[in-house]
């Protein structure tokens, strides 16, 4: 699950908490950017669906950039807690493939559209922005790497360039899956590309 909530407009002058806020803006900011995408995203756009003014939202976040990194930071963590969660889920390397496929496609099926945010940017040319992809990215494929060379015996570099490759193949076909209109169920078709997954790392490490 993505760590905000789809949220209701509020009537302008209710008064929350500060955290309570953020996260209020938040979940207004992913909808409107998951839905315009950030170009065509506007703060007027953000502050009319969380029910508030615009010196508030400012108050909160300086600028349209500040608000979509906000957003960005916190799901691209969710990314890597999945990822890592399902690779200390089990002790059988099989499983953890399997389980590792999963969170991409619960990651890419959650109803906020979050995914779009870190693999479907329309600002990857912002620095910023590409900084925290290719981090997350990396970071991920870091922890498969580890397993994959505790299993294998192959080098780090070998079992990292096999690391990207893996994450890479999940977080496509996850999107192809969705787009499609999710034609074979979550479990069915994260376990066909986990038995493909699987089927190459237990062919290492290499004669």
């Amino acid at each position: 699950m993505t760590a905000i909530e789809q949220t209701e407009a509020r009537p302008r002058g209710t008064r929350l908490p500060r955290r309570a806020r953020r996260n209020q803006l938040l979940g207004a900011a992913q909808e409107v950017f998951v839905a315009q995408g950030y170009h065509a995203a506007a703060m007027d756009d953000i502050a009319d669906r969380a029910g508030v003014s615009k010196p508030v939202l400012y108050q909160h976040f300086p600028g349209k950039l500040d608000l979509y990194l906000a957003l960005l930071d916190q799901h691209c963590e969710s990314l890597l807690e999945a990822v890592r969660a399902a690779l200390a889920s089990t002790t059988d390397n099989k499983q953890r493939v399997a389980a590792t496929m999963d969170a991409y496609f619960a990651y890419v099926e959650d109803e906020g559209g979050a995914f779009r945010l870190v693999f479907e940017s329309d600002l990857t040319n912002e620095p910023a922005v590409r900084d925290r992809v290719d981090r997350v990215s990396l970071e991920c494929a870091e922890a498969v790497s580890e397993v994959i060379a505790e299993d294998t015996k192959l080098s780090r570099d070998q079992s990292m360039l096999l690391a990207v490759g893996l994450c890479g193949m999940a977080q496509i076909t996850a999107r192809y899956w969705l787009g499609s209109g999710r034609p074979i169920p979550r479990d069915t078709a994260a376990k066909l590309i986990s038995s493909l997954s699987w089927r190459g790392i237990a062919g290492f490490p290499m004669q």
